[in-house]
């Protein structure tokens, strides 16, 4: 399924089907699962669902190397979130990007984010609150917004192939970019599509309206 939002292009479906048939972007910006469902500890479990009554974690299984060699073809510019997780998938890279959670307690103190960039590695600190996350991983919008600033080709279409709960595309049109995303999970496209579609209406409030004429009475 294919919905059309604004300059969001919305599909329903599995990345490794959608992926060959689209036209190539300006970055690809994505969190793919990390495969760490079974151990990850509870962050990684949230919103997991259950199978022959034994709960299944949605993390369980990375994504297949074909897809990384699909977004490679995808995108001139490319942001892996757990790219630690995929580097027999991957080249070397200098150009990380380092998110500083400041989160305490059992969870990790940040993630790293594989970039196809050469240049210096990128720390970004934001303290994540998960309390209204509408998926298990969801990445604060602030940190979505610094990841397009951080593309040297400043991009004008961004491409999510994992777009979850569609938080790489709410900060690709709040800042003026067309944003293709794929979900092959229903529950999360629907909550992304929402996120989305209330974004492109704030945009719009700000788009400059028609001035009226002014008439001079004498």
């Amino acid at each position: 399924m294919k919905i059309q939002i604004g300059d969001a292009t919305l599909y329903l479906g599995d990345c490794m089907d959608i992926l060959p048939t689209l036209d190539k972007v300006d970055a690809v910006i994505t969190d793919p699962p990390y495969g760490i469902g079974q151990d990850g500890g509870s962050q990684r479990t949230r919103g997991s669902k259950r199978t022959n009554g034994k709960k299944m974690g949605w993390d369980n299984q990375r994504p297949q190397k074909a897809i990384f060699d699909l977004m490679e073809i995808a995108g001139d510019v490319r942001i892996y979130w757990g790219g630690n997780y995929f580097a027999d998938y991957l080249p070397a890279s200098m150009g990380w990007l380092y998110w500083e959670k400041r989160m305490g307690g059992d969870f990790a103190d940040g993630e790293l984010a594989w970039t196809s960039q050469h240049k210096a590695l990128r720390q970004f600190s934001h303290y994540k609150k998960n309390k209204g996350d509408e998926h298990p991983t969801q990445k604060p919008l602030e940190l979505m917004l610094w990841c397009i600033e951080q593309c040297k080709n400043n991009p004008q279409s961004i491409i999510d192939p994992f777009m979850g709960s569609g938080t790489t595309g709410v900060a690709a049109i709040q800042m003026g970019r067309k944003f293709i995303g794929i979900e092959r999970e229903s529950k999360y496209f629907d909550i992304a599509c929402k996120r989305i579609e209330q974004a492109s209406k704030q945009i719009d409030m700000f788009v400059d309206q028609p001035k009226q004429e002014q008439v001079s009475f004498l």
